[in-house]
């Protein structure tokens, strides 16, 4: 534990990238297993302690100290580790010296939940404070140091002094604590193999394209392809005799399979398959809303796949039965597609190439895609290119249509957390009704620094109300803040009181120069979501 103390308290404040590699490469090569598989998986993010909850830890600091206290450190401390790891009692005797990763984590798998109070409360008892914060940051799996999985997975290649993308072909058939990566790393065992078992491959991603990529980019070659706004999904396929095993993943390979089984058993065949989880409507795209209806369970009803059935569109094929075709260039790999395809009902369908001479000819489907609502833009993809992992550049660009902007008038603000804890970072924003404003939307990024402190002087020189730590500022329509807001869609929702739901807002532009009465009014909200809400142009599935 105390190693991995030091490792995480070292990466926090080191900013350079070489450094962190540096830090991380070190403590594989000299932590045992299977202590440095557990860190390898806090580190990316994948260590489940699911008896190990926020919760609980707020629990025991409440048996041990003021919670007014408690509730004030963590305001200003912003870090839920951090806070219980200063607050902890101080030791009695003298601190325990060592407790390894793998005692802690093999321990708490084992323990009932009735255990795990006692035992988590008794390695606070005995750890240092920087032992306790550790242990804290371990079962909470939120470090927040600036490491991400990618970054882990690359420090593993220098480590073993392979290519990251070795390491991300096998990556999704292995489990904590890694044991035989690491062999393998060192040179004591044979590359792990996940064969044909129904894992995830790590996806190919797209870079958005710039309007001067368009000088130096030949369309000839390129293929395009509706950005519908659904779900990216991969689904691996294995036949059994007449029967089929299908498993669906999401992006960052989660297992979705029990939130999608009318889609999982309408597919067969053998391979993996990339593509986007869409609910269609009739032989429409329905908007993203549709897909979020069916996110997020364990289990579905038969009337919700009713209302929201789900189909994939897929447009790329990384294996044919055992067949590897991620080398392939992607027109070969499109050909075996869609004989994959061709066996299916429409629960499975090809995404529809766009046909286009020119990169102008392109950009006036794009733009008569635009009342689509379930288009997010147009997809470039180079017909030379194999399958890569990760975002390789010069192969595939994302062209999303333009964000929608809107004047909004500031209503609410509220203070952020961490490191923005002393500021009012957290916006919410309404349109005209009438003579009143209506709430359409929150948002906390789009903002530069120097702009957040002049948001949070205005906040706090303009409050008229406070509802615990809520800020309601001026906001009629000679004096009060407008803000131009850019999002990326909007749906109907019986959950706001405009009717109305943003997707992804951010704050675009601080108009100090316009009055709160010249802000937009809901009616241009509304015929924006009506139009939206019927296809012009743009194809079906």
């Amino acid at each position: 534990m105390n190693r991995f103390a030091a490792l995480i308290e070292a990466l926090a404040f080191e900013p350079r990238r070489l450094a962190k590699l540096t830090l991380m490469e070190e403590y594989f090569r000299s932590v045992p297993d299977p202590d440095r598989g557990y860190c390898l998986a806090a580190l990316c993010g994948v260590l489940n302690l699911p008896t190990a909850k926020p919760a609980l830890l707020r629990q025991l600091i409440s048996e041990r100290t003021d919670p007014v206290l408690f509730a004030l450190s963590y305001d200003y401390v912003g870090d839920l580790s951090e806070t219980i790891a200063l607050l902890w009692p101080a030791p009695s005797g003298d601190p325990m010296r060592d407790i390894p990763i793998g005692t802690i984590v093999e321990t708490l798998r084992r323990a009932s939940r009735r255990e795990v109070p006692g035992l988590v409360a008794g390695w606070l008892d005995t750890l240092e404070e920087r032992g306790r914060w550790a242990l804290l940051k371990l079962m909470t799996g939120g470090l927040r140091i600036g490491v991400s999985a990618s970054l882990a997975k690359h420090a593993l290649a220098r480590f073993g002094q392979t290519e990251a993308a070795a390491i991300e072909e096998i990556w999704h058939g292995l489990e904590p604590p890694y044991a035989s990566l690491f062999a393998w790393l060192e040179g004591r065992g044979g590359r792990p193999d996940p064969g044909q078992a129904l894992t995830f491959r790590s996806p190919m991603l797209a870079h958005p394209v710039e309007d001067e990529d368009f000088d130096r980019l030949d369309p000839r070659e390129f293929s395009a392809e509706w950005k519908w706004d659904g779900i990216r999904v991969q689904a691996a396929g294995r036949l059994r005799g007449n029967a089929a095993e299908i498993r669906l993943f999401s992006r960052s390979g989660d297992d979705i399979t029990a939130a999608f089984p009318d889609l999982a058993g309408a597919l067969h065949f053998d391979g993996v398959i990339d593509g986007e989880l869409v609910v269609l409507e009739g032989e429409t795209v329905a908007p993203f809303s549709a897909v979020q209806q069916r996110l997020n369970r364990k289990s579905v009803s038969a009337r919700l796949m009713a209302e929201f059935p789900a189909h994939l569109i897929a447009y790329d094929c990384l294996f044919a039965g055992e067949e590897d075709l991620r080398a392939l260039p992607l027109d070969a790999r499109q050909g075996r597609l869609e004989m994959l395809v061709a066996d299916h009902g429409g629960r499975l369908r090809p995404s529809p190439a766009l046909a286009f001479e020119s990169w102008a000819d392109l950009a006036a489907q794009r733009a008569q895609s635009a009342g689509h609502p379930a288009i997010e833009g147009v997809m470039l993809k180079r017909l030379a290119s194999p399958y890569l992992a990760g975002r390789p550049k010069g192969h595939w660009y994302k062209w999303k249509r333009d964000p929608g902007l809107v004047d909004c008038v500031l209503m609410y603000a509220q203070r952020g957390h961490g490191k923005r804890s002393s500021y009012y970072s957290d916006f919410t924003f309404g349109v005209w009704d009438g003579d009143r404003l209506v709430p359409v939307g929150k948002a906390y990024f789009g903002f530069s620094d120097a702009e957040l402190i002049e948001l949070d002087r205005f906040v706090r020189q303009n409050t008229t109300n406070r509802f615990g730590p809520v800020r309601e500022v001026v906001h009629d329509a000679r004096t009060g803040l407008v803000l131009e807001i850019a999002f990326e869609g909007l749906q109907a929702s019986t959950r706001h009181k405009s009717g109305i739901a943003m997707r992804f807002p951010r704050i675009h532009r601080i108009r100090w120069d316009k009055p709160p009465g010249e802000a937009d009014r809901l009616t241009t909200l509304q015929s924006a979501l009506a139009r939206a809400s019927v296809p012009s142009g743009a194809p079906d599935a």
